[in-house]
């Protein structure tokens, strides 16, 4: 599957403006549900890849600020909310994820303590295959989508969060003393 075709998904999922990511994911798996069974594994395929390329230190880095901390998966659903907007939002998250800090929900939420993550988008092609097959997604190896842990700098060293992340470290850390 093209990066374009896969991209159109999200794109016929989005638009209208519907409300949550999880109806983005909703749109999506009725549309791809329709397709070929071979087309919906492309599609998860697809977004395999993406999750890879999104799956930075620096962007866990600001999914760990932005939501108060964050996990493996915590981090994975985080990506599946950035997804639900777009390849435009993801593409510049990857590039510089401090530009989430220009986010109207994302400013917001320093005040409102909102947490972003949509585990429903990762789900899409399981989800659509079974509606178009009435059995599970075939099991296919799956690459690493984000680094270890333990390869991690420090992501609660603050003074190195606000080098990394300064728009976005003086959205959601206390000013330093």
């Amino acid at each position: 599957m093209r990066t374009d075709d896969f991209w159109a998904v999200i794109d016929r999922a989005t638009a209208d403006r519907p409300a949550s990511p999880a109806e983005v994911a909703e749109r999506a798996v009725a549309d791809l549900a329709a397709r070929d069974p071979e087309e919906i594994v492309a599609w998860g395929r697809h977004l395999d890849k993406v999750m890879v390329a999104s799956g930075t230190e620096d962007l866990w880095a600001a999914a760990y600020l932005i939501n108060g901390g964050v996990d493996e998966a915590g981090f994975d659903a985080f990506r599946g909310w950035l997804i639900a907007h777009g390849r435009k939002a993801v593409a510049s998250a990857v590039q510089k994820p401090d530009v989430l800090a220009n986010v109207v929900v994302i400013k917001q939420a320093a005040d409102t303590g909102a947490v972003f993550a949509a585990e429903e988008v990762l789900d899409i092609a399981a989800r659509a295959y079974e509606q178009a097959t009435g059995g599970p997604l075939p099991a296919e190896e799956r690459p690493r989508t984000r680094p270890e842990v333990g390869d991690l700098w420090d992501f609660d060293n603050e003074d190195e969060m606000r080098r990394r992340l300064p728009r976005l470290s003086a959205l959601f850390l206390e000013p330093p003393d």
